[in-house]
């Protein structure tokens, strides 16, 4: 009781905290190849010399090609730290750091899914207060204006091009830790499709179901209000109109539009009002077991979403209302015991496993003490989960209950 006491005074005083404090959002620049417009803001902000953060895959694939022989027809230097790894470590970031001190950078571009967005936050802000990135974790530790950053996602689904939050993997404690400051948000996010259509339908689905928790959650939290559940209201509509398209066909480029602009929408949502027992689960299985971030929630939310029924009801049945999954008249505990159904269908349609094979019996009791310990009194949750109802629901990942 007392816990649960101190829980929601946190929380309480830190949602009208959160309403004070001013969180940009990007320029939103958007449509099919449209790489060049990046070039060409850097040179009308003057800038000449920029660090194009990006993954071995996506140099291997090409995909970056296009963006530094732009960079070279507008006569801007750049210099190309390409070793972003899923999950980027403290050792990547500080990489990266080295590369845009050596030369002498003044911009950055994130060219990639999450982790190379996430990692060039990071870099930033580790550059910007000549500290450690580790040093940095948790709230407003940063405080200092960025280096002009452009983010060029090129998955649909972290948002991280819209949102204060970097997620970083300390390997040695095997586990994630956050940067969160306002200033972490890109002064430009650019949303080109056409970068989209390559994806292989296993990861347009599970970044396509980051979106869809993020809006989730965001929305069910205690933090949200009438702008965030705008945001979330929309980008859910479009992920269960829109992700089994570009799913089913990677190459529907409105699709892939619709997509992007979802997963920017719920990045807006869960950066103004945070995030809940989904990601806290998740964030422990990606630092134990780097299971990619979307397939780790994913799998998780049909689980959370049954615990908040009790609590999150008539938020899940407005959802499912507004969504037209029922009647506007349909009785709450119906509507939103759909809403978590469509839910479930949506996984099944994508192929989204249920079990996790990396899950270890023997792991179990450290996950559930993480995820709780990460949530409490940081996650605006609906209905407080403890340690032993998370080892249920991580209990059912095992795949020995397949």
């Amino acid at each position: 009781m007392i816990k649960a006491t101190l829980h929601h005074l946190v929380i309480g005083g830190r949602r009208y905290i959160n309403r004070l404090i001013h969180i940009p959002l990007p320029t939103l620049v958007t449509g099919a190849d449209h790489i060049s417009d990046a070039t060409e803001l850097l040179h009308r902000h003057k800038f000449n010399n920029v660090m194009v953060v990006s993954d071995p895959q996506l140099i291997k694939l090409n995909l970056v090609q296009p963006l530094l022989d732009s960079l070279k027809q507008t006569q801007i230097s750049y210099s190309l730290f390409d070793q972003v790894t899923p999950d980027p470590t403290i050792a990547v970031v500080e990489q990266g750091c080295e590369l845009y001190r050596n030369e002498s950078c003044d911009a950055i571009i994130a060219f990639g899914g999450g982790s190379v967005i996430d990692c060039a936050k990071a870099i930033g802000a580790s550059i910007t207060k000549n500290k450690p990135i580790n040093k940095l974790a948790g709230l407003f530790k940063v405080r200092k204006k960025l280096p002009y950053f452009i983010a060029i996602p090129t998955t649909a689904g972290t948002g991280s091009e819209a949102t204060l939050v970097a997620v970083i993997t300390d390997a040695t404690a095997r586990k994630k830790f956050t940067v969160i400051d306002p200033c972490l948000v890109p002064n430009v996010a650019l949303l080109d499709p056409a970068l989209m259509k390559g994806l292989p339908a296993n990861i347009t689905a599970e970044t396509g179901i980051d979106a869809l928790t993020h809006a989730i959650e965001s929305y069910i939290g205690c933090h949200a209000y009438p702008l965030t559940k705008q945001y979330a209201i929309s980008a859910m509509s479009k992920i269960f109109n829109f992700l089994p398209v570009a799913y089913a066909n990677g190459n529907n480029e409105q699709a892939r539009a619709e997509m992007a602009i979802a997963s920017f929408y719920a990045g807006a949502a869960f950066t103004r009002t945070s995030v809940g027992y989904v990601h806290a689960i998740a964030h422990q299985l990606g630092g134990v077991y780097h299971v990619p971030h979307g397939l780790a929630n994913a799998i998780v939310l049909p689980h959370v979403l049954h615990f908040s029924l009790t609590n999150a009801a008539t938020k899940l049945a407005q959802l499912a209302k507004i969504l037209h999954m029922v009647d506007m008249d349909c009785n709450e505990q119906l509507a939103a015991n759909t809403f978590v159904k469509r839910v479930e269908q949506l996984l099944e349609t994508l192929n989204i496993p249920k079990h996790l094979p990396q899950l270890q019996q023997a792991d179990i009791n450290m996950l559930a003490e993480r995820a709780i310990k990460e949530a409490y009194c940081d996650y605006p949750v609906p209905r407080l989960m403890n340690e032993a109802q998370c080892r249920d629901i991580l209990q059912n990942l095992l795949t020995t209950h397949s």
